[in-house]
């Protein structure tokens, strides 16, 4: 399981912002522990990440929440899960290389994604658009890296 991997893979960081998070804080242990990430959880175990998403980082994250995946209608979330190669293309869509806080975000219009397609960000009057969702809650900070929940799955461009 990755997350275990990545547990043992920690290391003292300082995160965005120059706060000190423990190595034990990692964005898997802090998914793994959030009920509101349960199906994020299933579907990075289901597409294999164990190996990808294991190294130190860091990370930022795009999170997709429980609701943000009860959005997909459920025989399509079904087919996704039972895709593999498809699931990691989509998770690895949400992930991008380094950290990168909120305050970096909203200088950004658009980003590089470790699955290799761009997302557009967008920023006004305090909202913070990764595509079509919209982020709920920022830098959430990890010793590997930092998250960013949204509220919609983020789809890759075919």
């Amino acid at each position: 399981m990755w997350i275990s991997t990545i547990l043992l893979l920690a290391s003292p960081a300082v995160a965005g912002g120059g706060q000190s998070v423990p190595a034990g804080n990692t964005i898997a242990a802090i998914v793994s522990n959030d009920p509101n990430f349960s199906t994020l959880l299933a579907a990075v175990q289901a597409a294999g990440l164990t190996q990808t998403l294991a190294q130190p980082g860091p990370y930022t994250v795009f999170a997709p929440t429980n609701a943000a995946f009860a959005k997909i209608p459920a025989d399509q979330l079904q087919a996704l899960l039972n895709n593999p190669a498809q699931l990691r293309a989509v998770l690895l869509y949400h992930v991008v290389p380094g950290r990168v806080t909120a305050a970096q975000v909203t200088r950004l219009s658009s980003a590089r994604t470790v699955q290799g397609a761009n997302v557009n960000i967008s920023a006004s009057g305090g909202t913070v658009q990764i595509n079509d969702a919209t982020v709920t809650r920022a830098d959430v900070r990890a010793s590997n890296g930092i998250i960013h929940v949204v509220d919609t799955v983020l789809l890759p461009p075919n």
